[in-house]
């Protein structure tokens, strides 16, 4: 099975404290290492010189062994934290997963 990507892009909230922030950044690097079937993890604010983001402040790309790996990162304790804090300070969240080739 291929490997995929999950792809999520987020939106600030404008009265998001600098520490809520921080604090996504800090949970969603801590999956890595604490949750099965992960390969890579990268995150942090765009760099493109496209100024293509549409409103999207922060962003990560998780890189699953499989579909299966995937399915099991969705209910895990360790993603549902990080997905709530996100969720507390985001005004909006786009999730866009790709099978790798």
């Amino acid at each position: 099975m291929p490997a995929v990507l999950h792809v999520v892009l987020v939106q600030w909230r404008p009265d998001a404290a600098d520490w809520d922030r921080e604090a996504v950044r800090v949970a969603v690097r801590g999956m890595a290492s604490r949750i099965p079937g992960i390969i890579a993890l990268e995150e942090g604010p765009s760099v493109s010189p496209e100024g293509l983001e549409r409103g999207h402040d922060y962003g990560f790309v998780v890189t699953f062994d499989d579909a299966a790996a995937r399915d099991s990162y969705l209910p895990h304790p360790e993603h549902l934290a990080a997905a709530d804090r996100i969720g507390a300070a985001a005004a909006q969240v786009t999730v866009f997963d790709v099978a790798a080739r």
